[in-house]
């Protein structure tokens, strides 16, 4: 009798052990993403912003079509508004459409006007526009950083002694000219390689890409101010191993204190290797069959 109550009772503890393993388990194959640290630490979101919050600048790589860390994006400024005055920087908008965007943000410029002006993404009203809004609902400046793309496509045809040519009134819609430039950081260098058998192998074609960076840099410390939080949306291949814009902010203020996040894109986010933790300081990876918005 005695055994048989024991029987049960270990029956009902086994049934219990694995529900919870079950629940454990089922839970991980639904979980989105999950954010490390640079030591390939698990971390929290909230952790993360309360170790962001005590830099001057928030480099936010992203993968411009992940629904997931546009959300993050969102949630992020959300979070850091109610500790830090803000002021937000985007890639997506290039400097000299500033202006529409202060229209807009001052309700100055209709939705459908700024749309039709402001030389947009196409996946805009799905991933920034939220953002954008949000920016609008809380007087946060937004900083309009990327070099227009003529004037990286003539860097790429006719390499920068084009644009030393342009006339000052262009001239301010570009980083410094001639702007510094290392074409032996691997990011440029690991371009070239990848492109190697094409038609867009020239040395200019990094060139290209490191205005884009050093105009975003230089967007970023021109706008600075002492005891704001500024947050950067950008591609991740732009702030990727502390290099792109996160190298042309040092160089033109090297005292900004800069929190780096990346994004990844795997089948398993609960495993990341050790070169991956060196891409940034914290490294949000997000299951591969996340929806795509475009």
């Amino acid at each position: 009798m005695v055994q048989s109550i024991i029987q049960d009772i270990m029956k009902n503890i086994l049934t219990i052990i694995l529900v919870f393993l079950g629940i454990s388990v089922f839970g991980q194959e639904l979980k989105p993403y999950q954010i490390y640290n640079s030591k390939g630490k698990k971390i929290t979101f909230e952790k993360m912003i309360n170790e962001i919050q005590k830099s001057d600048l928030v480099l936010f790589g992203e993968f411009h079509d992940n629904s997931i860390v546009h959300w993050l994006q969102l949630k992020t400024i959300k979070a850091l508004a109610n500790k830090k005055p803000l002021i937000l920087g985007m890639e997506m908008f290039e400097r000299d459409n500033q202006e529409l965007v202060n229209e807009y943000l001052k309700g100055r410029l209709s939705e459908e006007d700024f749309e039709k002006s402001a030389r947009l993404w196409n996946n805009y009203k799905t991933d920034y526009k939220p953002i954008v809004d949000f920016a609008k609902e809380n007087q946060i400046e937004v900083i309009a950083s990327n070099v227009p793309r003529k004037y990286a496509s003539l860097i790429y045809k006719q390499g920068e002694e084009a644009l030393l040519d342009l006339p000052e009134e262009e001239k301010k819609w570009i980083a410094p000219l001639p702007f510094p430039y290392d074409a032996t950081l691997p990011a440029y260098v690991k371009m070239m390689e990848m492109f190697k058998d094409s038609d867009h192998a020239n040395p200019n074609f990094p060139k290209a890409q490191a205005i884009k960076d050093a105009t975003m840099g230089y967007s970023i410390v021109s706008n600075f101010k002492p005891n704001s939080l500024f947050v950067h949306f950008n591609g991740s291949y732009h702030s990727n191993d502390y290099e792109g814009i996160y190298w042309y902010v040092k160089k033109y203020n090297p005292e900004i204190k800069i929190a780096a996040i990346t994004v990844l894109e795997k089948a398993n986010i609960y495993e990341i290797s050790s070169t991956e933790k060196q891409l940034a300081d914290y490294i949000i990876i997000v299951d591969e069959d996340m929806t795509k918005t475009f």
